[in-house]
């Protein structure tokens, strides 16, 4: 398998997780020219857009460190697009969740992260 596809099955993973829990999902891997949200689902009243990681090993850290600010921001912008497309979502409060695999465990962190305008570098 490629990394695609070993992402998706991740995903897949997660979103069967999540679901046990009352998550409902309402789309894997929505993309647009900005970047793309692995899951998007609705639980305890709230859109919920889902970042999935994944690590084998230690060596590459603990997966949940691999979404960054700048990812935090990228995945806000995408939200904000699946919003426009999706008006109905519109009044809906939103949050940020982060789930990762390790080996055969899984994490669910909820409001995993605030929303973020685009991340921006210092300059000194």
């Amino acid at each position: 398998m490629n990394k695609r596809q070993i992402g998706k099955a991740y995903e897949a993973q997660a979103a069967e997780f999540l679901e046990k829990y009352g998550f409902v999902c309402r789309e894997q891997n929505f993309n647009c020219r900005r970047g793309e949200i692995d899951l998007v689902g609705i639980h305890e009243g709230c859109l919920v857009f889902v970042e999935v990681k994944y690590r084998k090993n230690k060596k590459a850290g603990m997966p949940e460190e691999a979404v960054g600010e700048g990812k935090q921001a990228k995945i806000c912008l995408v939200s904000d697009y699946y919003r426009m497309l999706h008006k109905e979502t519109a009044q809906m409060q939103v949050r940020y969740d982060v789930v990762a695999v390790y080996g055969n465990e899984i994490f669910w962190y909820k409001n995993a992260f605030p929303y973020r305008r685009k991340y921006e570098r210092q300059s000194w």
